[in-house]
């Protein structure tokens, strides 16, 4: 992609608005773009990066046996009073009265939905187990939005529901479903920690949630430096670890993920029964498993920047290269840097060429506000030596290549 045909709209400077270190540089990188408190527009190169995270969730759901649906976000109340969750969540929930009477919400979360769709289609053990899942926007009317997409009120989530006909079978799918999300967590370059949870409103027995440390995470959690064990600490007062008699230390952190063992809370208050080998009706048993699609983007960039801007993991990077063509009046330079850009797309590689009539100084910048892994430098060095020179995002290493072996030397450096 050519920049000046590109929707990249950077700020030099940091908004006023913006809290944490990730929502500063989603706004200054032109990530996303605040339509209002709570909702956020997704502009092309941070929409780039929602799918790459959305293409790592789809793999690691496929080896779990999950299949994908989409559900609406419109549902009828009538459902949240079957299971008294319309009460327990209160105010959250964004509800309303549509022209004919109906009363109607905005789906904060699908247990109810999924449940009474799977009651119409599933009535025996043969037809278990099922997992299925969904990349849905939800809605919370929260009362005060904040960090940008960490506590939004308009926000995307994957929702993983499993059915099984026994409690083994539930065990099955949660562990199944544990390793696919440290697979997930792995994957977009992050460090995390596994808590066992309490279940809240969602109901059920056993629940872990996904913990990612950042400085700017609402979520208190004490860790022993000695044995790496972690638990939730609501209270803030200080703990000593049950394990080793550390002192344990308090981190911020944001919630990227929680799953839950459900039992049959849902399947009881909405009647999805199915009968067993000997014929007699029972509920399915259930399990849901959630991760906060759009707040990863935000958890990785806490975890992955430098004073200059973002450093994207390569899985996760809207693109693989930049290409900062220094002198746009230069015939040469633009013509050397347009056969590299060629060059790196015949290999398959996602490459953004900076063809912008800007100061060099603007553009190393911009490439490093950014984050994108590899820069490729090609100025009046070049013309004088020849020699490509690529910097390595993360570490800021310099190489010199030549550039016909530009392309497999490129992509030994992703790899």
């Amino acid at each position: 992609m050519y920049w000046s045909k590109a929707f990249i709209p950077t700020l030099r400077e940091v908004p006023q608005e913006a809290e944490s270190i990730s929502h500063q540089l989603m706004l200054r990188a032109g990530l996303v773009r605040m339509l209002m408190a709570g909702a956020y527009i997704y502009l092309p190169f941070g929409l780039q990066v929602l799918r790459n995270i959305e293409k790592i969730i789809r793999e690691e759901m496929a080896s779990c046996g999950a299949i994908e649906l989409l559900l609406p976000a419109l549902q009828p109340l009538e459902l949240w009073q079957k299971t008294g969750r319309d009460e327990a969540i209160g105010e959250v929930m964004i509800r309303f009265v549509d022209r004919r009477g109906r009363k109607v919400c905005l789906g904060p979360t699908h247990e109810e939905v999924i449940t009474e769709l799977v009651k119409n289609y599933i009535f025996s053990y043969r037809q278990l187990p099922l997992v299925l899942y969904q990349i849905q926007t939800k809605f919370r009317d929260e009362l005060r939005p904040r960090f940008g997409l960490v506590r939004a009120c308009e926000f995307i989530m994957k929702d993983a529901y499993s059915f099984d006909k026994d409690q083994n079978g539930l065990n099955e799918n949660y562990e199944r479903m544990l390793k696919a999300y440290h697979n997930i967590f792995k994957r977009c370059g992050l460090d995390f920690l596994t808590l066992k949870a309490e279940s809240g409103v969602m109901g059920g027995s056993v629940s872990h949630e996904f913990m990612v440390p950042a400085e700017s995470g609402e979520d208190i959690v004490a860790l022993c430096p000695k044995c790496h064990r972690s638990e939730s600490q609501p209270d803030g007062e200080p703990k000593i670890c049950p394990e080793c008699n550390s002192k344990m230390q308090r981190i911020n952190t944001i919630e990227v993920g929680h799953i839950f063992q459900l039992g049959t809370k849902y399947s009881e208050s909405l009647g999805a029964n199915f009968l067993n080998e000997a014929g007699i009706k029972q509920p399915i048993i259930m399990g849901c498993y959630g991760i906060g699609v759009s707040r990863l983007v935000a958890a990785i960039i806490e975890q992955n920047h430098d004073q200059q801007g973002i450093i994207w993991p390569k899985k996760i990077s809207p693109f693989d290269v930049i290409i900062l063509a220094l002198d746009t009046s230069n015939a040469k330079i633009m013509a050397e840097a347009e056969l590299v850009y060629r060059t790196l797309g015949s290999h398959g590689m996602a490459v953004l060429f900076d063809d912008r009539d800007e100061r060099a100084g603007v553009k190393f910048n911009d490439a490093d506000l950014l984050g994108i892994p590899l820069q490729i430098i090609i100025g009046k060095d070049f013309l004088n030596s020849g020699m490509l020179e690529i910097k390595n995002r993360r570490d800021g290493v310099k190489v010199k290549a030549q550039k016909d072996s530009i392309g497999e030397l490129v992509d030994k450096m992703l790899s």
